[in-house]
């Protein structure tokens, strides 16, 4: 099966200190598929051709499977992804997409403040260029600052490798510059991955982060349904998406008002805030203590 995989390029070398004992169920599930398909094609040009509504069939439920893989980063179809904390992890990392924004931003970072709780902002960085300010503030208040690529680029796994590179390297360049130390983690724009992203992530030193808990407010809904999705879900090891500014700043995301809330429901669990890189280490892989 590993065999395969390196053959058709689906499966990426494991990060360093990354958990490799085990294949991701949505791999394993890739390769099986892939071997099937493979079957089905040997057989037809052996000269028994499956019926045609067999071979469209497998077909659309191939090509359903990749775009699951492409947009659901927990499956680790393509890559390595950090998408909970690993065994035995104390705590909750909540994370942060599309800022920085100079207003609803900093209104995150005060309900942050309020409940002394540390986070994770994954910055835009063509945002960022806008409003370095934002930026250096997340450091100052003691937030860790990972990458969300430069542009929200929501065909992002559609683009050449080399267009990944160019607007990957950018918003990192930018944030070492801006910070003083360079990004470890990176969250593609809607959790998309393919070998393309994972390979251009492992070059530049960048370990993959996914979620277990989204609020879904990156699109417009109210904060008790964002509660109502991520209260419930609240354990140790859960790493929680939320935005701090929408993908077009064009409204304040529902996290805002929810954050208090959400906070709260942590402090009755005994669950405490943690930053990401509590569980990952500094060379970007995932801690296995």
């Amino acid at each position: 099966m590993r065999f395969l995989a390196g053959r058709l390029g689906f499966l990426e070398p494991a990060s360093v200190g990354v958990k490799a004992s085990m294949m991701p169920a949505g791999r394993a599930l890739l390769l099986v598929a892939t071997a099937v398909a493979l079957a089905l094609t040997v057989r037809s040009l052996m000269g028994s051709p499956v019926p045609l509504w067999l071979a469209l069939g497998a077909l659309a439920a191939y090509a359903g499977l990749i775009v699951w893989g492409v947009l659901n980063p927990s499956l680790e179809m393509f890559a390595d992804v950090v998408w909970r904390g690993p065994d035995g992890a104390r705590g909750v990392a909540l994370t942060f997409d599309d800022g920085p924004h100079p207003r609803f931003t900093r209104s995150v970072l005060d309900a942050l403040e309020a409940a002394g709780a540390r986070a994770t902002f994954f910055v835009i960085g063509e945002k960022g260029e806008r409003h370095p300010e934002i930026v250096r503030e997340l450091v100052a208040r003691g937030h860790l600052v990972g990458v969300h690529g430069n542009r929200h680029d929501r065909l992002l796994s559609l683009r050449s490798s080399a267009r990944v590179r160019a607007d990957l390297t950018r918003a990192v360049e930018f944030l070492a510059t801006t910070t003083g130390e360079r990004p470890r983690l990176y969250r593609p724009a809607v959790g998309q991955t393919n070998p393309r992203i994972a390979r251009v992530a492992r070059e530049l030193g960048l370990t993959i982060v996914g979620w277990s808990v989204r609020g879904r407010d990156g699109v417009p809904t109210d904060a008790r349904r964002v509660i109502g999705r991520v209260v419930p879900h609240l354990r140790d090891g859960a790493i929680v998406l939320l935005h701090d500014a929408a993908e077009r700043d064009d409204r304040e995301p529902a996290a805002g008002e929810a954050l208090p809330r959400i906070l709260a429901a942590m402090r009755e669990r005994g669950l405490e805030p943690v930053r990401l890189d509590a569980w990952i280490g500094k060379a970007g892989a995932q801690s296995l203590e």
